[in-house]
């Protein structure tokens, strides 16, 4: 295997764990803002009090965004047992 190869292999990887985590990481973030700004007008400062609305919020956009999560790690995988014929040459 070059060492071309492995680096693009990984780059690949890096990116797809970015992108499939991207809309949970992104719900958690509008969450947590949403009952940071929550928190300072109405000045109640409980530290328990954000993760609910996260887990609520990054679950649902879990089950939302799970068919389409899956089909990204399954064409990652198949592109890579489709490199494998290369790699042994």
């Amino acid at each position: 295997m070059e060492p071309l190869l492995a680096v693009d292999i990984g780059r690949q990887a890096i990116l797809l764990v970015l992108i499939v985590s991207g809309p949970l990481l992104i719900a958690g973030l509008v969450v947590g803002l949403a009952v940071g700004v929550f928190q300072a007008v109405t000045q109640i400062h409980e530290m328990t009090l954000t993760f609910i609305p996260k887990i609520l919020a990054m679950v649902s956009v879990l089950l939302a965004m799970l068919p389409w999560m899956i089909i990204q790690v399954i064409d990652y995988t198949i592109r890579l047992f489709e490199l494998i014929p290369t790699i042994t040459n």
